[in-house]
């Protein structure tokens, strides 16, 4: 009984909603910081059209931009094992124009 309950203390039950789980796609990622907060915006830019609004931000703290970091790796690492190296490729610098409110 005690050890079930040490059990429940460290297990966090987590909530998906069925919108939230669809996810939101993204191939461009802002990348911002603060002495107290990174802030990341997520941005889908589509051929041919001027113009793109940031879909998605995240805003952590730098302790936890870190271990998004390392889980990040850690993840890449475990894809690339299974799956052989993520090939990267250089793009060239992309102009970016913020608008009257902040957002790309």
């Amino acid at each position: 009984m005690a050890e079930d309950k040490k059990q429940q203390q460290g297990q966090i039950n987590i909530e998906l909603d069925a919108d939230v789980a669809q996810g939101i796609y993204s191939n461009l990622a802002i990348i911002n910081h603060s002495q107290s907060e990174f802030v990341m915006d997520f941005v889908t830019i589509m051929p041919g059209v001027p113009k793109s609004k940031v879909k998605s931000r995240i805003v952590l703290t730098p302790q936890h931009a870190k271990r998004l970091l390392k889980a990040l790796n850690e993840n890449i690492q475990r894809f690339e094992n299974t799956h052989g190296e993520i090939k990267d490729y250089k793009q060239p610098p992309m102009p970016i124009n913020f608008g009257p409110t902040g957002e790309a």
